[in-house]
């Protein structure tokens, strides 16, 4: 009985520990900055949920659904000199529960005339068991 008590809590440490692992989630934040760098819009919001759920919040305010991101996106970054050198800066990732994590991070673009940068703030779930951000508030 002992044996079979101490197999049950140490295999709920171990899935707890991988529920706890960041790696997939940052993962797929590397997959975000490796499509902007290559001016790849479309493979950039693959890091969404693709949903008229999905809120994105920016400058001017929330807006929801999948698509309307990814026209933003395209205003927004009509080109790769726009799109400029995407750069993260991972501050933390914290986990609610074994399907959902925070991500707080630093971004910064490199163009040819400025540097801006910002902090975004990324509601990620897992969904068919795979991460997605479903809410990403970024100033």
């Amino acid at each position: 009985m002992n044996r079979f008590l101490l197999f049950v809590f140490l295999s709920a440490l171990s899935l707890s520990a991988a529920a706890q692992d960041p790696k997939p989630l940052l993962k797929v934040i590397e997959g975000q900055r490796q499509a902007w760098n290559n001016g790849h819009l479309e493979e950039f919001m693959q890091g969404y949920w693709k949903s008229d759920s999905l809120v994105f919040v920016g400058s001017n305010g929330p807006k929801h659904g999948w698509q309307t991101t990814l026209d933003n996106y395209r205003k927004s970054y009509p080109d790769k000199g726009r799109m400029g050198y995407l750069s993260f800066d991972i501050r933390e990732v914290r986990f609610i529960d074994p399907g959902n994590a925070l991500i707080l991070l630093k971004w910064q673009l490199k163009r040819e005339k400025d540097e801006p940068n910002g902090y975004s703030t990324i509601l990620m779930k897992k969904i068919a068991g795979e991460w997605k951000m479903v809410y990403d508030h970024s100033s």
